[in-house]
């Protein structure tokens, strides 16, 4: 439990660290992030704000795997930790399925930046971090 607690933690303090830098003003791999429709127009047209919002989700996301390992000592009441185990891995097990025409594994547009980053690595590693969740939510 502990292995996979620090391996979510860290994959949500990566994730997190990338939202909090757009946040303040970073652009590194902003643009192939977002999905665009075959035309190349974005379909989400995130402000700083969201992505400071996100960043700080994921952060706290993390953490609560080091609480649930008991890595941090945090007392957190035992029907919090039983819905936020399967809704966590929940929200990522949905984003990995997608929206079935630009997110996800579902979707339809395939041949943009964003898409082939899609397939090759942003759903495989929600799908990731879904399976591990739920893994953990059953302990």
């Amino acid at each position: 439990m502990i292995i996979l607690s620090s391996i979510l933690f860290l994959i949500f303090l990566a994730l997190s660290l990338l939202h909090l830098s757009w946040a303040f003003g970073s652009s590194w791999g902003f643009e192939d992030a977002l999905p665009k429709n075959e035309d190349g127009k974005r379909m989400l047209n995130p402000k700083k704000l969201d992505s400071f919002i996100v960043g700080f989700g994921l952060l706290l996301f993390g953490c609560f795997y080091l609480i649930k390992a008991g890595i941090v000592p945090f007392e957190i009441p035992p029907f919090v930790i039983s819905v936020a185990s399967w809704v966590i891995p929940g929200i990522f097990l949905l984003r990995a399925i997608g929206d079935f025409r630009y997110v996800g594994f579902s979707k339809k547009v395939r041949n943009t930046t964003f898409a082939k980053k899609d397939t090759s690595f942003y759903s495989p590693l929600c799908l990731s971090i879904s399976v591990i969740g739920f893994i953990l939510g059953m302990v």
